[in-house]
Parts: C-alpha cells; structure tokens; sequence
C-alpha cells in the first residue's frame, strides 16, 4: 500500500480516539489531523514523535490529514487501521498469500460479508469447491521483537473469533490474520495481559481448525508492504512496554 502524499510532523497530543495535534515539519504550522487507528498506541504516540500525514483535501472532511504512520527509535510503525485489509485483499488476489489446508486456488473474494451476528472481512471461494472466511485484524503493539494484539479490548474482534469458530465447525475454512505494521518481530501472540477472554476464545478456536496466521510488513513514511510471514504462538510470553 502507497501513499501518494505525505508530509512529515511532529506529534503533539491525542485529543480523542479520532483527531490528534501535530506540527508540520517543514512549516511549523499546527494541524488537527485524523488518527486512523482508534486503538490506544500509546507506547508510539508519544510527545514529539516524528509522523507520516497523508494530506487529503476535502471540503467534506473536517481534517485535511491522516495520521498513517509514526517512527519509534530507528523504524516506522503504520497505524493506519485499513491498511491491513488493503494489502491482504491484494496479496490473495495476487495468490502471494496462499492460505494453509486449502486443496485449490481462490478464485471468487468477497469483501464484508454478513455471517452470524458479524459482519466478516473477506468471503472466499476456491475453484476446487471450497468455500471459507478470512478476518484481518491490524497489530500494532510491538516489545522484544513480540508482536501482539489488542492494545485496546476488542469486543468486536472477540465476536468475531467465536463467529469463525462456527463457521469452523460448519464446514467454511476459517482464518484470522494478523498483520504486524512494522517488520521487526520475530513471533506473534495474543496480548493476554489486555484481554485474557479473546486469548482464551483464541485457543478454542484453534483447537477447532480455525488457523491463526500473522504477516509482518516492511513500512516506510510513505508505503506498507507485507514481506515475511511470521509464527503465531498464543503461549509466547509478551509483556506490556508501558508497564
């Protein structure tokens, strides 16, 4: 995923879950600018922080800016959270991303489509009958090369783990996949500290054939890429950075 046009800034303050202050690099000018991850982010968002603001004009929207990515210590960490979608609807169309346990190749994708009480990201059919689901969820949470998601409760994402353990059960291929917006890591789990009940569901879920995949991506001011994939171990031991 590119961005066509990006300005760099210094992070000033969270004023919501939706729009941040920031001052433009070249400029100085302070902006309000829409964070496109309602997620917490806190051990990245941190006071003058250097930024990526994708700058889209629009009579619209109230923010001329979104907030896409932000640099900790040497790396970049997107945060934009659809961006994730973005690049896993592409890379299975592409067939980059070839999903474990099927026999053929995808060959019909649908995006958002209605199953229980969910509404799940990707609907697939392959040309050797085979039909499943595919809920992607976006990591942002990184420490001690751990990946790790939420950093915020999710009643949702849990929703939607029990929705695909169903799905699971009725004979659909079901999969939740991570994607790490950053690239260093070495192994993916769930931040059981934050909601111990979804690493519970998870474990269900896997102990039903619902496969748990995680992808790291290469990321850059202005681009995500997805470039490894990574293991996902629900028992890998990650400790929260803000505490």
């Amino acid at each position: 995923m590119e961005y066509k046009h990006v300005q760099l800034a210094y992070f000033l303050q969270r004023k919501n879950r939706f729009v941040a202050s920031c001052r433009l690099e070249k400029t100085g000018e302070i902006v309000d600018v829409h964070v496109k991850n309602t997620g917490r982010g806190k051990e990245v968002l941190v006071s003058e922080a250097l930024v990526a603001l994708n700058f889209l004009p629009n009579t619209k929207r109230k923010t001329a800016y979104d907030l896409i990515a932000v640099k900790k210590q040497d790396h970049w960490y997107n945060i934009d959270s659809s961006a994730p979608n973005e690049v896993i609807f592409k890379s299975l169309l592409e067939q980059s991303i070839v999903l474990p346990g099927l026999k053929g190749k995808i060959t019909l994708l649908k995006r958002e489509v209605a199953y229980g009480q969910s509404r799940i990201d990707f609907y697939f059919e392959t040309d050797q009958a085979e039909t499943g689901f595919v809920e992607v969820k976006g990591m942002t949470l990184e420490n001690k090369r751990i990946g790790a998601f939420p950093d915020a409760p999710t009643k949702r994402g849990l929703k939607h783990v029990r929705e695909l353990i169903q799905a699971q059960k009725s004979g659909a291929h079901s999969y939740v996949v991570f994607v790490a917006q950053f690239e260093n890591i070495d192994v993916a789990t769930i931040h059981e500290a934050m909601q111990p009940e979804l690493k519970s569901t998870a474990r269900t879920a896997m102990g039903n054939g619902v496969r748990f995949l995680c992808y790291a991506c290469q990321v850059s001011a202005r681009q995500l890429e997805i470039i490894k994939e990574v293991p996902f171990d629900l028992d890998a031991s990650f400790s929260d950075p803000l505490k």
